[in-house]
């Protein structure tokens, strides 16, 4: 099994940004009027695939131009003091690029606020390429970014496996066909998965 791509997704796969994606989705119900959810309910319904986070989190059908422009207007004035990489995933990105492979990000975040967030931590440079959710038609669980990535970099499914924390990754990576690693260091909880970045270098150095 020769994966030359690696994909991984943002937060709560390499990102630790449980408290800021919390505190600008309240930044938005703030703006809207409405009252702030809990952190841990919030978190918890971040990877729910079976919601609509529009509806659920601003209680609006589709997000608009004025969620994005809250949510990144938060994010942009607090990313500094309140994301973080998880231990180790910096190790781990340098390892992987140094055995040769490319390496990619698809994440459901806004771009502006993806570019933001790894050029602050020190690992924008790391990655061939970013696909993020106003880059496509449809975010996460579709498989579009997925897609995009494969077609830019010119690589095949086959040499591709995607690295996720939640079922939207999971269902994006079996719908492109692509091989799926589930880790759980982030916001949710699963019985079969990576528990340590240790344990996932370890697995992707030998694919």
């Amino acid at each position: 099994m020769d994966k030359k791509l690696i994909i991984f997704d943002m937060d709560g796969t390499l990102v630790n940004s449980s408290i800021t994606i919390a505190n600008a989705i309240n930044y938005v119900r703030k703006n809207l009027g409405f009252e702030p959810m809990d952190e841990e309910y919030i978190l918890r319904l971040v990877n729910d695939h079976t919601i609509n986070p529009a509806k659920t989190f601003y209680h609006a059908k589709a997000f608009d131009a004025d969620h994005e422009k809250w949510f990144s207007e938060y994010y942009t004035k607090n990313h500094e003091t309140e994301l973080v990489l998880y231990t180790g995933i910096k190790e781990l990105l340098i390892a992987l690029k140094e055995q040769g492979k490319s390496l990619a990000v698809a994440t459901n975040a806004y771009r502006g606020s993806t570019i933001e967030s790894l050029t602050h931590l020190g690992i924008y440079d790391l990655f061939d390429g970013i696909a993020c959710y106003d880059d496509v038609l449809q975010g996460k669980p579709h498989p579009d970014m997925l897609y995009k990535l494969l077609d830019e970099l010119d690589f095949t499914e086959d040499e591709a496996i995607f690295i996720g924390d939640g079922p939207r990754d999971e269902m994006a990576a079996k719908e492109a066909k692509i091989d799926y690693i589930m880790v759980d260091w982030g916001f949710t909880d699963h019985t079969d998965a990576v528990r340590t970045v240790e344990d996932l270098k370890e697995l992707l150095l030998n694919v």
